[in-house]
């Protein structure tokens, strides 16, 4: 990484110039204990082969505990692709100096290369990076200008924060990975409660919700997903290239479960702004339980045409017949409306066609006692009272029995009179011859 060669070349100017301090030769400010120390030493800046490499660099770590060049022996682990060894030796190192920038700068960055980190490690590179962040200024090597630094900084400071929030999000992710969605669940809700802005939380908390193929959890899916999408792209939200699609995505699961309900979807997603997670007792209507209510206030506001479509419905249905012939023949009806479209015949009918579903088609055919006295208008609304006797379900018509009496609000006109019969020709008398 870019922060770990700036810092590296700072902390390791002048290394080409370690050497055995003998005779006369200038003092380098870091010195080596003795012949041995400055033989491995070389051994391990000169050896090519990685195996070998590392074993001069174990003797030399082993022999001289107390090495002016603890600094160098950390960064060599890190060229050698050693993590558990950086993170080892780093924490010795800041055992002793605790702000040892070396130390700091390789532990955060080496973590995330360990496999199966155990928590202790997890923790140590954690203190490591958060003491980075807040220290950056004061652990400035005195030997870099504040120019180089201002410019190294920014690197510095992104592997800590990358590194935190790896670290934080290392079990949500396990949990995901391994498809534990309860546990999931549990650590992506930490998440979105302790980064309240981050629209990637919200979104893979959904996404985990949907998964756990709970339906009482949808309403709570939604909400997140909802919040991921309405969160501003400047400001910790979904990516633009990323937002428009999980927006599509949110629309289908969130029709599939609510329905159709473009303003409804607008206030859900504004609503879920004002909290990283739902309030309690939040709820989100389902498709179905929607069409309950409609359907009841249906009935409280049209209780005859209600009646006649739930019959109508079961009549329709592969089972019509034997509903009739079980349920409906013979039986007691509420009163009904509807509209008259046709009398059988046009005056003084004894046959009245009904429409209930709409004021065009006949459904119902209503056979009277007794014929009417004068000529039906169609077109008017009427009801009554009557028992079914016959049913066919292609055309579809239910016949009713019913008393002239009990058919009301039918408006009559009366029968044209009849036209008067030519009178019959008297016969002329004939002559007698």
């Amino acid at each position: 990484m870019a922060a770990i060669g700036v810092a590296g070349a700072f902390l390791c100017a002048g290394t080409a110039n370690y050497a055995y301090a003998q005779g006369g030769q200038a003092q380098p400010q870091k010195k080596v204990k003795d012949q041995g120390e400055y033989d491995l030493y070389n051994n391990v800046v000169k050896e090519t082969d990685p195996a070998k490499k590392l074993q001069y660099l174990n003797q030399w770590v082993d022999k001289y505990p107390e090495t002016d060049f603890q600094d160098e022996q950390l960064q060599f682990y890190n060229q050698l692709n050693q993590p558990a060894k950086v993170l080892e030796f780093g924490q010795k190192m800041l055992a002793k100096d605790p702000k040892n920038l070396t130390a700091l700068t390789l532990i955060t960055a080496n973590i995330q290369k360990v496999p199966n980190a155990s928590p202790e490690q997890l923790a140590n590179a954690q203190k490591a990076a958060q003491t980075l962040l807040d220290n950056l200024d004061s652990l400035k090597p005195a030997t870099v200008t504040d120019d180089a630094w201002k410019q190294a900084r920014p690197g510095v400071e992104n592997l800590a924060k990358g590194t935190i929030m790896w670290i934080t999000t290392k079990p949500a992710m396990e949990a995901l990975e391994k498809k534990n969605y309860p546990v999931a669940e549990q650590e992506f809700t930490k998440l979105v409660q302790q980064f309240p802005e981050n629209g990637q939380f919200s979104y893979q908390l959904g996404s985990v919700l949907i998964s756990e193929r709970n339906p009482e959890k949808f309403p709570q899916a939604i909400y997140q997903i909802a919040r991921a999408v309405a969160m501003d792209p400047t400001k910790g939200g979904l990516p633009a290239q990323n937002r428009a699609q999980v927006d599509a995505y949110l629309n289908k699961i969130y029709t599939q479960y609510h329905g159709a309900d473009d303003a409804g979807l607008a206030e859900l997603k504004q609503a879920a702004l004002t909290a990283p997670v739902a309030p309690a007792g939040f709820k989100l209507k389902t498709a179905a339980e929607i069409a309950a209510e409609k359907e009841e206030e249906f009935k409280t506001k049209n209780p005859q045409l209600a009646l006649w479509m739930g019959i109508k419905k079961q009549l329709t249905d592969t089972g019509g017949e034997a509903y009739f012939d079980s349920s409906l023949k013979n039986a007691a009806v509420p009163k009904l409306k509807g509209t008259l479209v046709e009398a059988k015949p046009a005056c003084r009918p004894k046959e009245l066609v009904v429409a209930l579903s709409d004021a065009t088609h006949g459904e119902i055919t209503l056979k009277l006692d007794m014929p009417l006295k004068g000529k039906p208008e169609t077109g008017a609304e009427i009801q009554w009272e009557g028992v079914p006797s016959a049913f066919t379900k292609d055309p579809f018509n239910l016949t009713m029995d019913t008393e002239q009496e009990k058919v009301e609000n039918v408006k009559q006109e009366a029968c044209a009179a009849a036209p008067p019969r030519p009178a019959a020709k008297k016969g002329v008398a004939k002559k007698k011859a």
